[in-house]
């Protein structure tokens, strides 16, 4: 019996001493790929970029530079008549931007012992003037035409859409501090309140001249909807099938939008546009599968990013018209979450 017992000591001993050394190695290497880092955003950038200054007198692009070397990850902007030309770097690290012409939402990972996510607001002098904790991985953000209301869209489980069984938290902010979340709407499918507990909203995008009114992804059971959604009322209604990450044209007459054709298992993700007042789509023609919230450049031409398959932790804007046939161009290289702020 002692033998048996002294054996399950020594197996017991010999997997602590492994696991141990397992433990041991990995925070090595974490370390070291935390240096290499670190060491690759001191490095000179691959793009041409000047120190931080306030937001731009004149209308501009807002996007996160993914161009290697300094600044990688730090929102930044050009001006909208040159877009491939110098962009003028922040000090602000974020993994989602949008903007207006007097302030940027950054969603940020702040990382360390304990990774945490942020939500800030920041003036035209990128100073932080409040910020509050997300409870996830950040995806998506928009800003009211006022200003007045901030949305944010947050992975609480998952980390992309594309990701079976992924849960979202999705809420409006006021400048008070008070906040909503769109999961407490209610949800009219066909006139009647759906009650299910499966229920994912994402992507909101606000009505310009509608103080009132916004749009958005709302999923259960396995379908998905474009709700409209009212803040007075707190409810979302289902208008249209198969929307994701809407988004509203500048005029308010169209949504462009991601819609799947490559089904659950396989999402693949083309560019769409619904015309409201009739309910037309028309599928444009992006090859590649794009999972981002479209941006209107104008009323006429989209703004999106696509993932650099050729390099890790890069991504590319891309510029396509609306009319029949157009075709996508690069718009901004090394380049990420784009806003267009006049």
């Amino acid at each position: 019996m002692r033998g048996v017992v002294a054996e399950g000591k020594l197996r017991w001993g010999a997997l602590l001493a492994v696991t141990a050394l397992v433990l041991v190695a990995a925070g090595i290497y974490a370390v070291g790929a935390y240096q290499r880092f670190e060491e690759s955003r001191t490095a000179a950038s691959s793009v041409g970029i000047t120190a931080s200054q306030p937001l731009p007198a004149g209308p501009f692009i807002l996007f996160r530079n993914t161009a290697t070397g300094q600044g990688y990850g730090n929102a930044a902007t050009v001006p909208l008549e040159s877009p491939g030309g110098i962009r003028a770097l922040s000090g602000q690290e974020c993994d989602r931007v949008y903007g207006t012409p007097n302030e940027v939402v950054c969603l940020k990972t702040n990382r360390g012992l304990v990774t945490a996510f942020e939500a800030a607001v920041l003036d035209r002098n990128w100073e932080k003037q409040r910020a509050w904790p997300i409870p996830g991985i950040p995806s998506r953000t928009r800003i009211s035409p006022d200003g007045s209301m901030i949305a944010t869209t947050v992975f609480v489980s998952g980390h992309s859409y594309a990701t079976a069984g992924f849960s979202t938290a999705t809420e409006i902010s006021f400048p008070d501090g008070t906040s909503g979340n769109l999961e407490d709407f209610a949800l009219m499918v066909n006139g009647e309140r759906l009650l299910a507990t499966d229920r994912n909203i994402w992507g909101v995008t606000f009505a310009p001249g509608q103080s009132d009114v916004f749009y958005a992804t709302a999923a259960s059971s396995g379908r998905i909807w474009l709700v409209r959604g009212s803040l007075s009322a707190k409810t979302l209604t289902a208008i249209h099938d198969h929307v994701e990450c809407p988004s509203i044209s500048p005029d308010g007459t169209r949504i462009a939008y991601k819609k799947n054709d490559g089904g659950a298992l396989a999402a693949h993700w083309k560019v769409a546009v619904l015309e409201l007042a009739t309910g037309q789509e028309t599928v444009l023609s992006e090859t590649r599968s794009v999972d981002d919230q479209v941006e209107w450049l104008d009323n006429e031409n989209l703004l999106y990013g696509v993932a650099d398959e050729s390099i890790a932790g890069d991504s590319n804007i891309w510029k396509l018209g609306i009319g029949a046939g157009s075709q996508p161009s690069l718009f901004i290289a090394h380049a990420w979450s784009p806003s267009v702020v006049r």
